[in-house]
């Protein structure tokens, strides 16, 4: 068994959180380099940061009712600002009025309600005087009395891990964000000693366990290797900004249903306010994609990519024994679809979002039936309600009695 069948079948969809002192200017998670704020001025927010009213179990209840598996949290962003008590930098959520370590709350929650905690962790640091890496990206350039040196901040990086790894319990995955373009396998074997069965990314020091694409889902039917794609409800920031474009739920919604079918796992994230609670937008936004998801979730969690059935491109297919899941993440342009090569009926066919019964039948369809050549009965599924569930992804049940015989598997 390789080391990534652990969980990831089993936690299919997730929620990021990143959640810093940039929630205080409430713009962007960069918005120190973005605009170009002096370093001392930014960690002046440090004095502001209070979230009186962080509650743990008040985000886990939003996880769960989304469905949602496991949290991926930013323990330490491009700021370098650390949300946990750690004993190697004062630039940390000690040193607040707040004055509580965040991440061990966060943490004991998450252990005692059987939910995955993943840890995000920045290569780039723009408080650290030793962190300018010129052969990666996201760079700040130093101040004068900066020292760059990689020897000295991988140095930090091996002794934040240490923590990390050591003090908050079980931690599932590890998300390293923006290659350092530096080749050290041996930081990763390091959080594996200290984590055995955990996962790691393929944006750190090494070619990791799993890939990462982010905002966009890649084009394919079937992920060749472990992936988890991650995405945001705001298009302009993952961390929290007021006047956020936030994006449609149906749009998400199909690129959970595209990401999911074709085998990967989903980190949905979410930008807590500086007082620590979830944006009421942001929180609209999960209750739609909950009640949509436990509506389908049995296509999902067990069933298998298998779009390979079928050669098509207006939908993904997944499978769970006999029975079929037609994923229409693209939308349905008509009210009905054909299945060929499929010529014989399901013993059961339903649309999954409502448990309506689907009008299925065997016919000589026009559109594959060409002059002068054979005509053939295929599987035809009609009267679909498209336009009564325009709000989200539709997914269609089909049992058979025999999969194998329906799809002419060998």
């Amino acid at each position: 068994m390789k080391k990534y069948d652990y969980w990831f079948p089993k936690r299919r969809f997730g929620m990021f959180i990143h959640w810093g002192l940039y929630a205080i200017p409430a713009w962007h998670e960069q918005i120190r380099g973005r605009l170009n704020i002096p370093r001392k001025e930014y960690a002046d927010l440090a004095a502001k940061f209070n979230p009186v009213n962080f509650n743990p179990d008040e985000w886990i209840d939003l996880a769960e009712s989304t469905g949602m598996k496991y949290i991926c949290f930013t323990a330490k962003h491009h700021d370098g600002f650390c949300m946990w008590d750690t004993k190697f930098t004062d630039f940390n959520i000690m040193n607040t009025p707040y004055n509580k370590d965040v991440l061990s709350m966060l943490a004991e929650r998450c252990h005692a309600r059987d939910i995955g905690l993943s840890l995000y962790y920045s290569n780039p640091d723009w408080h650290h005087p030793n962190a300018y890496n010129p052969i990666s990206s996201h760079q700040l350039k130093p101040y004068p009395d900066d020292e760059p040196n990689q020897g000295k901040y991988l140095e930090y990086v091996k002794n934040q891990i240490e923590e990390l790894c050591s003090n908050y319990g079980k931690i599932i995955s590890f998300f390293w964000d923006i290659p350092p373009k530096i080749h050290m396998p041996s930081i990763n074997d390091r959080i594996r000693e200290l984590q055995p069965g955990i996962m790691i990314n393929d944006r750190g020091y090494d070619e990791g366990d799993y890939s990462t694409p982010e905002r966009e889902v890649p084009d394919g039917k079937r992920f060749v290797k472990p992936t988890e794609a991650c995405q945001s409800v705001g298009k302009q920031s993952w961390g929290y900004r007021v006047n956020e474009d936030y994006y449609t739920s149906k749009y998400l919604m199909s690129s959970i249903d595209k990401t999911l079918a074709m085998g990967g796992n989903y980190l949905l994230n979410i930008g807590p306010k500086a007082d620590g609670t979830i944006p009421p937008e942001a929180k609209k936004i999960l209750d739609e994609i909950g009640d949509w998801y436990h509506r389908v979730k049995e296509s999902f969690e067990g069933a298998q990519p298998s779009s390979e059935l079928m050669q098509r491109d207006d939908f993904l297919l997944t499978r769970n024994n006999n029975t079929l899941y037609i994923h229409l993440h693209n939308d349905l342009i008509s009210t009905g679809i054909t299945l060929n090569p499929v010529s014989i009926l399901p013993v059961h066919a339903e649309i999954l979002n409502t448990g309506e019964k689907l009008n299925v039948d065997l016919d000589i369809m026009p559109e594959l039936c060409h002059v002068g050549g054979e005509s053939q009965e295929y599987l035809h599924i009609s009267n679909i309600d498209v336009n009564g569930l325009i709000g989200e992804v539709v997914i269609l049940k089909l049992v058979f009695d025999d999969i194998e015989e329906a799809f002419k598997i060998k």
